[in-house]
């Protein structure tokens, strides 16, 4: 039942002289106007009657108030890039009422943009495949002033760009509306968190750790994953209670892990009758987004809407506890006997003795709670067929019909529970040793979802076993969820990311020293020690030829010495390790004696043994 009203649309002709539109309402000097209008398409136009379009891999796939400026920053490429800095600091790029002030600037990071203002509003363009260029941007007009000024400095006589928009509806205005506080309410809390990388997980969305062995990176992870979770009152994991706990996955990957463990596939299952035969399975991943976009979606609920779907899911589980299954007989209007044979969170299944052909049938758990919840009638199977739009009804509606009917006349009434929004959480995704798998081929298309630019529904995809998904629904990953990695730079058993993946993670280098206080729990002079012996050995390697940093000796090693001495620590862990960096060069045995020398420094007799 779609209600939609026809829209009328309107053009906007942007030349560097003049800015035009077919609505008589437009305001140059009010762009203030914009918060009320969607865009549906943007081009730029030549003189000579040559037209440019967006180029979909430099900014998001779905018409939104960035759409505009990033197809001026895509036509203007080079021209912008080649700007002095005092030039992008000074370019004017967006004004909100005549009033308010014009805001300048085009920065090179996003951190850098919010040394000068810090708010969600910006834009991020991506160029040379690594490198970044941010620019304020409000809402569809905000913008016109950055575009125009392109136009003046860049343009040739006769270019223009034209975008057509339209009035937003009411839905869309109150949804933008939620989404802009929840974007208010992810970025509020960043001030409160203890740990330092806490704040640049939230602004990010995906970070890397890498760094040498022993810095710690995965003990990292799971701290600043505790510190967001529990908005800075603790940083053990073991201090999260269970339902916080549901918050964090920790994942490694390895050279054998792939596409289905990570997002979906197929898996062999045994049927009723013995037979073999596969089932859609959600990998991981895709199963973590999804409890996250759960609680995305339900705390954008008003607390009637959450009432109501409480109430409901209250009738049908008191219906279905009070029958007994495969016994209780259920009839549809033409006299068909069935029988509820087994029931899911998804699913209920029947078996129906009396059909020949199809004997078994699976009915859906969703559709029969969007019915109940909208509080219409249905008289008649061809009802349910026009709520879902569908021209012909399913044979499964004839069955939902009765189960619907039997659950609205169900005489056990639950009483109207009073309950709360669902608050919004965050989620926080780890994966260690990022870089040991296929990554490319373990995401395949959210590729592009985990992109902070691609998250939330205007970055929805379809998966490859899309079409196997009841009513084949999109997926994508929304604003609450974050991904931590951690790597090696020196494991030599898998290749670098490539570029395209390489940008969509902040990459944050983590060295030995940055991780001396993990010796804490040592005793002082214990940890004085071990600093000493870490310090003038990583001195040593980062000074061999065919070494570097990289290779250098983080302080969990050192940890040991909570129960063991300093020579078993050389014997049974440094030096196994310290052998494997240098097999196969030619002075292998004169760098080992430098490491034991730098090592041991003045235990003259453990060094010379």
């Amino acid at each position: 039942m779609n209600n939609a009203v026809k829209q009328e649309k309107f053009v906007l002709t942007i030349t560097a002289d003049n800015v035009v539109s077919t609505d008589e309402r437009f305001d140059i000097n009010n762009l203030s106007l914009g918060d009320n209008y969607k865009p549906l398409d943007v081009k730029f136009e030549k003189l000579n009657g040559d037209i440019i379009t967006r180029k979909y891999n430099k900014g998001e796939r779905k018409n939104s108030n960035q759409t505009m400026p990033r197809l001026a920053l895509q036509i203007f490429e080079q021209q912008i890039i080649n700007l002095s800095e005092s030039e992008k600091e000074t370019f004017p790029v967006c004004r909100y009422t005549l009033d308010s002030d014009l805001r300048y600037g085009i920065y090179r990071s996003v951190e850098e943009f919010k040394k000068y203002r810090n708010t969600i509003e910006y834009l991020k363009y991506f160029y040379d495949d690594d490198k970044l260029l941010v620019i304020y941007c409000w809402n569809l007009f905000s913008t016109l002033i950055f575009v125009q000024e392109c136009l003046k400095r860049f343009g040739e006589p006769g270019d223009k760009f034209i975008l057509t928009y339209r009035e937003k509806d009411i839905k869309e205005s109150e949804d933008e509306a939620i989404e802009a506080t929840i974007q208010e309410e992810l970025v509020k809390p960043i001030k409160e968190y203890g740990n330092e990388y806490s704040r640049m997980l939230i602004e990010s969305k995906n970070i890397i750790f890498r760094g040498a062995p022993g810095t710690g990176k995965s003990y990292l992870a799971k701290q600043i994953a505790t510190d967001i979770i529990s908005e800075g009152y603790f940083d053990k994991y073991e201090s999260l209670d269970d339902e916080q706990k549901k918050q964090v996955e920790f994942i490694q990957f390895h050279p054998s892990y792939d596409y289905s463990d990570f997002v979906e596939g197929l898996r062999p299952r045994i049927n009723d009758d013995g037979s073999m035969g596969f089932e859609l399975k959600d990998g991981i991943f895709k199963s973590f987004v999804s409890r996250a976009r759960r609680n995305y979606e339900n705390s954008q609920k008003p607390k009637a809407i959450v009432e109501k779907e409480t109430s409901v899911q209250e009738s049908m589980k008191n219906f279905f506890d009070n029958i007994e299954l495969g016994v209780d007989e259920f009839k549809t209007l033409t006299g068909n006997s069935f029988y509820v044979s087994s029931i899911d969170d998804n699913f209920i299944h029947i078996t129906i003795p009396g059909n020949d052909v199809v004997n078994k049938l699976v009915l859906s758990v969703g559709e029969i709670k969007q019915m109940l919840e909208s509080g219409l009638t249905f008289n008649r199977v061809k009802d349910i067929t026009n709520f879902f739009n569908k021209q012909f009804a399913s044979q499964a509606y004839s069955y939902e019909f009765v189960i619907l009917k039997a659950i609205q006349s169900n005489k056990i009434h639950t009483k109207q529970l009073s309950v709360e929004t669902e608050p919004l959480k965050k989620y926080i995704f780890i994966i260690d040793e990022i870089n040991r798998g296929e990554i490319s081929k373990i995401f395949g298309e959210l590729f592009y979802s985990i992109d902070p630019g691609y998250r939330g529904k205007s970055g929805e995809i379809a998966t490859q076993y899309s079409n196997l998904q009841l009513g084949n629904e999109k997926f994508y990953i929304p604003e609450n969820l974050y991904i931590i990695g951690t790597m090696n730079d020196i494991d030599r058993s898998v290749d670098s990311f490539d570029f395209a993946m390489r940008r969509r993670f902040r990459f944050i280098e983590i060295t030995p020293n940055d991780r001396e206080n993990m010796l804490d729990s040592l005793s002082p002079e214990t940890k004085k020690d071990a600093l000493n012996r870490m310090n003038a050995l990583n001195k040593v390697i980062a000074e061999t030829e065919g070494l570097n940093e990289n290779y250098q000796i983080g302080p969990s090693y050192f940890l040991h010495l909570k129960n063991i001495d300093v020579d078993d620590l050389w014997t049974d862990y440094l030096q196994p390790l310290l052998h494997d960096y240098i097999r196969g060069m030619y002075n292998e045995s004169s760098l080992m004696d430098s490491f034991k020398v730098a090592y041991f420094g003045n235990d003259d007799e453990s060094a010379e043994n």
